[in-house]
C-alpha cells in the first residue's frame, strides 16, 4: 500500500484508535498476528498477517464496516476507484520457519 506525503502520523494515529466493530470483523474474518510496517524512504507500508485456516478474508471488501474504514482512509493513501488501497504483491524471496 501507498502513503501519501504528509500523512504518516495521521495513518498511525488512526489506527492506533482503530474501530472497536473493525477489529471484530478482522479477527472473525480470521485474521490474526496483524502488523503494517512503512518504508520512511518511500512511504510504502507493508502489512502482514496470518489467516485462520476457515479464514472468510475474501468477503472483507463487501463488509459495510470495511467499505466505511476505507473511506475513513482513502485520504490519506492512493486508492482504488471504491477507496480499496492500492495494493500489489511482493514475491517471495526467502523464508525460514
Amino acid at each position: 500500500m501507498q502513503l501519501k506525503p504528509g500523512t504518516v502520523e495521521e495513518y498511525r494515529r488512526r489506527h492506533d484508535a482503530i474501530w472497536p466493530e473493525l477489529s471484530a470483523l478482522l479477527t472473525d474474518a480470521g485474521i490474526r498476528d496483524y502488523s503494517i510496517f512503512l518504508d520512511e524512504d518511500s512511504l510504502s507500508l507493508f502489512a502482514v498477517l496470518r489467516v485462520t485456516p476457515d479464514n472468510s478474508r475474501e468477503t472483507l471488501p463487501d463488509h459495510p464496516v470495511m467499505r466505511r474504514w476505507w473511506d475513513y482512509m482513502a485520504p490519506l493513501m492512493e486508492v482504488e476507484p471504491g477507496n480499496r488501497p492500492v495494493e500489489w504483491p511482493l514475491p517471495l524471496l526467502f523464508h525460514m520457519d
